[in-house]
């Protein structure tokens, strides 16, 4: 027999890394019709569209920037709450900015105010030289982070295309392990925060505080509406929400209608822009079978293929857990074991004995090696 608690450890576990591998499956899977039309995909791969991984960027099952982005997120979130940070001695939004410096610089990129971004112990996940390749890396992203002159500082920029909301689903995972009675306001603002960092218009930033929040409450077991509730309650809070807050209402009365899928979201859009991604992909989650059936949805259309099916991948997973993920697109999947990894050390990291006088000193020496908390 197991206790309570180890099976709630299993559960979060798996959700954890359902989330994460979940959303790299989708973006894997959405990678090599990026640039397509529904008309071009079902040209290439036949009526039912993309149903497997296909060639792209040299290889199959590859990432994109979608998930080497969501990557550097959890590592940036892991290294705040290692440094004080993410237990409120500083800012997590100024750590994680320096995260996604460092994928910047696997871009082949240096920032231009921070060149001392290597200085410090580079860390576990810079080290992964698969990370160090070009998947088609968005302009706005590369443009606001080599332009960065505060760490944390909000873009400067008018963008609310979808590379803030792509990458946030993390910040969902950290907010809700360590929630605490700001649950689920701070999921929102984190999320909103790290989306602010590249992309500034509201919907930009809004957005990602909308999935910070559906992924920290499904995580947590709640069911997609009750977490879709949670999320716009916070969302409406703020000021220029409406944009957003009628993608996800469109989206929800067209999960509802009996609209057939290919129309229902070609009228969300095409996915370019946040609000059009998120309200695709929480389409795509809401009338999904299962998780092979919601992906697949998600990345046969007109549109940006790999972001679409990134979140979807993302909310399907925390909701589903990793063994709904099809075997067959987990086991060639492009960095698994790394991706598993960070999933793990999301859901464990409030543990973790890593203040000056750690009982376990072996164990803060490599986590300090592993996420130095710069």
């Amino acid at each position: 027999m197991f206790s309570a608690s180890v099976i709630d450890r299993e559960i979060t576990r798996s959700r954890f890394r359902g989330c994460l591998l979940g959303g790299a499956v989708g973006d894997a899977l959405g990678a090599p019709v990026e640039f397509l039309s529904l008309a071009e995909i079902r040209e290439r791969f036949g009526t039912d569209g993309i149903t497997g991984y296909a060639p792209a960027y040299g290889g199959v099952g590859t990432i994109t920037d979608d998930t080497q982005m969501t990557l550097f997120t959890a590592e940036g979130l892991l290294r705040a709450w290692v440094g004080g940070a993410g237990r409120g001695d500083g800012s997590v939004p100024g750590v994680v900015s320096r995260a996604y410096l460092r994928w910047l610089l696997t871009q082949g990129i240096q920032p231009a105010f921070h060149r001392d971004v290597l200085s410090d112990k580079p860390g576990w996940l810079y080290q992964q030289a698969a990370l160090h390749s070009r998947r088609a890396p968005g302009h706005t992203c590369l443009s606001a982070l080599e332009a960065m002159l505060r760490l944390g500082e909000p873009a400067r920029n008018d963008s609310k295309g979808c590379g803030g909301v792509m990458r946030v689903a993390p910040a969902g995972l950290f907010a809700w392990r360590r929630a605490g009675r700001g649950w689920p306001q701070d999921a929102f603002d984190l999320g909103m925060e790290l989306a602010a960092l590249t992309h500034g218009h509201p919907s930009g930033s809004l957005t990602g505080g909308v999935l910070a929040v559906l992924i920290g409450a499904l995580a947590g077991g709640a069911a997609l509406p009750d977490a879709l509730s949670s999320a716009k309650a916070c969302l409406s809070a703020w000021p220029h929400h409406e944009e957003t807050l009628l993608a996800i209402l469109h989206a929800q009365a067209l999960a509802d209608s009996g609209v057939a899928f290919d129309d229902a979201i070609a009228r969300l859009g095409e996915g370019w822009v946040a609000e059009e991604a998120l309200a695709i992909s929480v389409y795509c989650a809401l009338v999904a079978r299962d998780f092979r059936h919601g992906v697949v949805l998600a990345v046969n259309h007109d549109g940006d293929s790999d972001s679409t099916g990134a979140i979807t991948g993302n909310l399907l997973g925390a909701l589903l857990g990793v063994e709904a993920i099809p075997p067959e697109w987990l086991a060639p999947l492009e960095l698994r074991d790394v991706i598993a990894e960070l999933a793990d050390d999301l859901s464990v990291f409030p543990e973790w004995d890593v203040g000056g006088e750690a009982a376990d000193e072996a164990l803060a020496q490599r986590i300090g090696t592993k996420y130095p908390g710069l």
